[in-house]
Formats: structure tokens, C-alpha cells, sequence
């Protein structure tokens, strides 16, 4: 499929990468079209790496208006949720002179809440407790295709027979909202 839009994936770690990445190939994107922005590994807070680096991207973003430029974000909400880590990425903009994102900019924030495990446990069937830590990592970032499958399945419907956890749930709501595909 051939589109004239670009995605820029300012994430944490690898894991994130190749969910998202799985899911836009799943969508029909081609990989060339993304730009991975990712924390380097080992070199301090993974999240704060996210929250630092998320307004020079945004301005970026915001710079190529005309060219249909999009900014995927992926930051764990570990023990803040999904709100307290939207207006950390405010903060961290208002702290540099930027105006924090408007909801019609080319802008989608996955929040997985304590983190991405907790919605692979989710789309693995389990009932999860968005408080709770401990859910299981994947044995290789690539395992994760299944859960990659079954999400772009339930974001594609507009109604769930079994509710999302309030992250997974706002970021469907994005990615339906958005044009993406």
C-alpha cells in the first residue's frame, strides 16, 4: 500500500518498537515508513528518555504539517496511569516553550499501564489489574504478533465483548480516531 505519510515511534524499548511496528504491517504500513526513536539501552530512565525527547519530536511534527507526518509515542504508565504520564509529556513541553498536544494533531499516545506485559496478559485472556506489575515478559520482543492480532482485531470494532483495560481501551479510541489507515 503506498501513502505519503511517515511515522515518527518515540518509545522506550525495543518491545515497544516491534509491537507497534507489527501492528502498523498489520495495517497495511510499510516499515520503511517509520522512524523508531528509542531509548538507548542501559543509559538511565527509559521513560524519562520519552518524556525528554517527546517535544523536539513534536515540534518536528508540528514543522511538517503539509507532509502528513505522524508521532506514535509509547511510555509505560508503570505506577502513574494513563493521565499523570499525558501531562508529564505537557509538562516536559510547557517546560521548553511548546504548547502541549492538541487531540486533532497527527499525535497517538499509547499509555500501557504498569506496563506493555500487562496487555499482553490482557490479550492473552487473563483478567488484569492495571496496578499490578508483575505480568510476565515475552521470551523475544518478536513473540509478541498474537497479541499484535488480537488488538488490531478489538481496535477495529467499536464495541467489546470483553472491556479493555482503561490504557488499552484510549489507545483503540486513538487509533480509530486517527486516520492512520
Amino acid at each position: 500500500m503506498s501513502r505519503n505519510v511517515r511515522i515518527v515511534l518515540l518509545c522506550e524499548d525495543r518491545q515497544h518498537e516491534t509491537f507497534v511496528k507489527q501492528f502498523l504491517l498489520r495495517d497495511g504500513w510499510n516499515v520503511r515508513s517509520i522512524r523508531p526513536v528509542i531509548s538507548p539501552h542501559g543509559r538511565g530512565s527509559a521513560e524519562q528518555f520519552v518524556r525528554e525527547r517527546f517535544p523536539t519530536e513534536l515540534q518536528a511534527v508540528r514543522a511538517k504539517r503539509g507532509e502528513r507526518v505522524w508521532l506514535i509515542v509509547m511510555i509505560d504508565g508503570d505506577d502513574q496511569g494513563v493521565l499523570a504520564r499525558r501531562a508529564s509529556l505537557d509538562d516536559a513541553c510547557k517546560t521548553r516553550g511548546i504548547a502541549a498536544v492538541d487531540r486533532s494533531e497527527n499525535v497517538l499516545i499509547g499509555v500501557p499501564t504498569w506496563s506493555i506485559e500487562t496487555w499482553f496478559a490482557f490479550l492473552e485472556g487473563e483478567d488484569v489489574d492495571e496496578t499490578r506489575r508483575d505480568y510476565p515478559r515475552l521470551p523475544r520482543v518478536r513473540h509478541c504478533q498474537r497479541h499484535v492480532d488480537e488488538l488490531y482485531e478489538r481496535c477495529r470494532q467499536d464495541r467489546q465483548s470483553t472491556p479493555l483495560p482503561p490504557s488499552l481501551d484510549d489507545v483503540c479510541v486513538q487509533y480509530r480516531r486517527l486516520p492512520l489507515r
